[in-house]
């Protein structure tokens, strides 16, 4: 079993089942979704004690990494049971450290990257508080050579004009209007397949940590640079 890459039949598993999203369908082939599964908690394995040579990570497995299969369809018009992907996340240790390392794995669709998505309404405001007093630190990393190469730009939803409290004509307003930031760096379905893809996931893990250490700070202190966690 392969531990640098996902094979081609796990993406054709996905296909199969995205053309028979049913509860029949999928019980039947039962047993070669558990085969998909496994290479992909096999490859996870890997990636995440790749990364926590780097990294203080409180993700334990690659099993205990992914997320269910199962679509909760309760309050959606979409009524299909499954979601045809992979999909994970490795957390940091907090509070010392923040930020969370996401993956999806899906035929045409794979993504590999993190950030903060919807984070409370605490953090955002010291995210912001941050930000209006410097964004330096943020602008460096994500105007940065590496950063750009990876990933292009910082992503996340964003308020349509400005935050409350924030004028308009802000000087960080680009930034301050996130409510979420993260980023992603996509693959084809041949790098996911080539036998360096751990290689290649890996280093958009290591390119996002810059971001990380950043948002960190941020979090972690007040606008005096006092400590709120010590």
């Amino acid at each position: 079993m392969s531990i640098t890459s996902i094979p081609p039949s796990v993406f054709a598993f996905l296909q199969k089942l995205d053309a028979n999203n049913n509860r029949d369908w999928f019980n039947a082939h039962k047993a070669q979704y558990q085969q998909a599964q496994l290479h992909v908690v096999s490859f996870v394995d890997e990636l995440l004690n790749r990364l926590k040579e780097t990294d203080q990570i409180t993700t334990v497995s690659g099993k205990k990494s992914l997320m269910r299969i199962y679509r909760d369809v309760r309050f959606s018009n979409d009524k299909r049971p499954y979601d045809p992907r992979f999909a994970g996340s490795f957390s940091r240790i907090k509070p010392q450290l923040r930020g969370g390392y996401f993956f999806r794995f899906k035929p045409n669709e794979t993504v590999v990257g993190g950030g903060f998505y919807q984070p409370n309404s605490e953090d955002l405001k010291l995210i912001r508080a941050q930000i209006a007093q410097d964004d330096t630190p943020l602008r460096e990393v994500i105007e940065g050579e590496v950063f750009k190469e990876t990933f292009g730009e910082l992503m996340g939803e964003k308020v349509k004009t400005a935050p409350k409290g924030y004028a308009k004509d802000h000087p960080s307003i680009d930034l301050l209007r996130h409510k979420s930031m993260y980023a992603f760096r996509s693959f084809s379905d041949e790098e996911v397949h080539a036998d360096d893809f751990l290689e290649k996931a890996l280093a958009v893990f290591l390119a996002i940590r810059p971001f990380f250490d950043v948002m960190t700070e941020y979090l972690t202190t007040d606008l005096n640079g006092i400590s709120l966690i010590d």
